[in-house]
């Protein structure tokens, strides 16, 4: 049973670690220099954008006969198209992305909640809407969404490994995935599948510890998962070297196709690598995904 000061003590841990992943994700996106997003469409939607010439086929009831009236010509006043401009976060903060090899480097849960909080605060600076894959944060605009998001990003799971959310999104929006997909990956696949299936066109950013790709283990080990749920003993772990390299890639190879074929994209970082990297090829691979 979980008393109050079991919940005060673990709101004082989330509250201690927002501030630090506030300041390290606008640190990251100060970092990085970005021209007009350039994303902005016409459409559907109750924010004006812009007003522009009017053009054979537009509606009369489009036309701005105040504006019109300052000149010889009559124009049109685009609004936003609200949805495409929903950009929809899942970040995994199960057990597993709590690992790191060394001292000297972050934890994949850090590297991913900063690169992705980061992604937000560009894109909301951008003019778009970020919000959170499930019902806990729908997408909006502004500085306040920032803090919410960091103060969800903050929080753990105690799960083993992630499985992606994908209620709440939006059809026709963008997403975000970011985490180790080491978990069941049938699950990911139904995710994007579905995601598919809504329009959702999106990016997975795969975060690895550096130790994760050359396993660099030998005789007697024991592997044991971030929970302990699962645990394997071997006398002679240098012999599993080759098949999980191999498992890996395939795993690898299977989100690369399950990304190409729904109209996703698929990138590996890793937590030995600077953050900026990651961070520009979300932003970047985001505004191909339009």
């Amino acid at each position: 049973m979980t008393t109050s000061l079991d919940l005060r003590g673990q709101a004082e841990i989330a509250a201690s670690t927002l501030p630090a992943l506030l300041a390290g994700a606008e640190h990251l996106a100060t970092t990085v220099l970005l021209g007009d997003h350039g994303r902005r469409r016409a459409g559907m939607g109750d924010t004006f954008w812009q007003y522009r010439t009017a053009q054979a086929g537009d509606d009369l009831r489009s036309i701005d006969w105040r504006r019109s009236a300052r000149a010889d010509t009559n124009f049109v006043a685009d609004k936003e198209w609200q949805i495409a401009q929903s950009v929809m976060i899942w970040v995994d903060q199960s057990a597993s992305m709590s690992f790191a090899s060394a001292d000297n480097l972050p934890s994949k849960s850090t590297r991913a909640r900063t690169v992705a909080l980061a992604t937000a605060i560009l894109l909301i600076r951008g003019g778009e809407r970020v919000g959170l894959t499930g019902e806990t944060l729908p997408p909006r605009r502004g500085g306040s969404q920032i803090t919410k998001l960091a103060n969800i990003l903050s929080q753990d799971e105690t799960a083993d490994y992630g499985t992606p959310e994908t209620s709440g999104m939006l059809p026709h929006s963008r997403a975000l995935f970011v985490s180790d997909f080491m978990g069941n990956i049938d699950a990911f696949e139904t995710a994007l599948l579905k995601a598919a299936d809504l329009g959702v066109r999106g990016v997975m950013l795969q975060i690895l510890d550096p130790q994760e790709e050359t396993f660099p283990f030998n005789g007697r080990t024991i592997f044991q998962s971030m929970q302990g749920g699962l645990q394997h003993e071997t006398l002679q772990a240098g012999d599993l070297k080759t098949r999980y390299l191999e498992r890996l890639a395939e795993r690898k190879d299977r989100l690369t196709h399950l990304a190409r074929t729904t109209g996703w994209q698929f990138h590996t970082h890793h937590t030995n690598a600077p953050a900026t990297s990651a961070l520009l090829w979300l932003y970047q691979a985001l505004a191909r995904s339009v």
